[in-house]
């Protein structure tokens, strides 16, 4: 594996003239239904090479209100990838790479709350993992790292996400806990049950491993959860359905977008959460014993600590 980090641009929109070294500072990581940012200007697509492989698709860098922005669309254009196969290591390297500390990402999800209506938005601030099949660490091999994880999403942020929705006139909803599911099968009866005993309000299938590797990668995350369905567990409505999920995903497309030109704006320069040194005391292998090949993969996760 070359052991050198190479970013890779294909011009496609002359009107571009910065270079990377004007970061996007902010990604919006776009989940079912929104497969495009629109507004973006002095746009051009960026592609990365990862050690993981390729991302989803290219990331779209552009200027929203005078913010420099990346956006990828999580499924690839077209819907292409399912939950358990998403190149996630690849998507959050990338990103890093690029110069990102904030993702919002915008996730389709079932309620499992009679509160939590269908084209309600909710900012969770708990998960429970129940994926399975799914590599969420980038350190599986040559450095042993623990960051802690008792707070997934970036509590600054997800107030800013909120305050957004808000101010967007959107019906939202502070808080919850997101259960992510492996899929791609929707939930079971019985399982949906266990799930509302648990104290779970929110079901998906892809905001893991998105936060833990955003939290390796010491990047602020939150996750706008756009409700689509009850799941299965209400006996009053359908059980949910493609074509259901579908139809109510593309009525908060015009709402999510509301919610993020309101945010990117608000957005500070600085950041004033612990996410930025999540590493700085999780890593327990001493430096001497990590291959240079390995400390030059890394590089733009771990550069300033090994």
């Amino acid at each position: 594996m070359d052991a050198e980090i190479q970013v890779y641009l294909r011009r496609r929109d002359s009107r571009w003239g910065r270079s990377l070294m004007d970061k996007p500072r902010f990604a919006v990581i776009g989940g079912s239904g929104l497969y495009s940012m629109e507004g973006l200007q002095n746009v051009e697509e960026v592609e990365v090479s990862t050690p993981y492989g390729s991302p989803s698709d290219a990331i779209v860098v552009g200027t929203l209100d005078g913010v420099r922005v990346a956006f990828l669309p999580r499924h690839g254009r077209g819907h292409r990838i399912s939950p358990t196969n998403l190149p996630v290591k690849a998507n959050i390297f990338a990103l890093k790479t690029l110069g990102v500390e904030r993702i919002v990402s915008v996730s389709a999800v079932g309620s499992l709350k009679e509160e939590m209506k269908p084209l309600d938005m909710v900012v969770p601030h708990q998960i429970i993992d129940r994926t399975r099949l799914r590599g969420n660490t980038f350190f599986d091999g040559g450095l042993v790292v623990h960051v802690a994880f008792s707070d997934p999403f970036c509590p600054t942020l997800s107030q800013l996400v909120y305050d957004s929705g808000v101010k967007a006139g959107a019906s939202m909803h502070e808080g919850g806990t997101y259960l992510v599911m492996e899929g791609p099968a929707f939930s079971t009866r019985a399982e949906s049950h266990l799930y509302r005993q648990w104290g779970a309000d929110i079901i998906g299938m892809t905001a893991l491993p998105e936060a833990k590797l955003a939290r390796e990668a010491e990047i602020c995350y939150s996750t706008l959860a756009c409700v689509t369905d009850y799941d299965c567990w209400r006996e009053a409505t359908e059980v949910v359905t493609v074509e259901m999920v579908v139809a109510n995903l593309m009525r908060n497309v015009d709402t999510s977008i509301s919610i993020l030109r309101n945010l990117i704006p608000a957005v500070p320069m600085g950041r004033n959460c612990s996410c930025g040194s999540a590493l700085e005391n999780a890593i327990l292998t001493s430096p001497e014993l990590v291959s240079e090949e390995y400390k030059a993969q890394l590089a733009p996760i771990i550069g300033k600590y090994v």
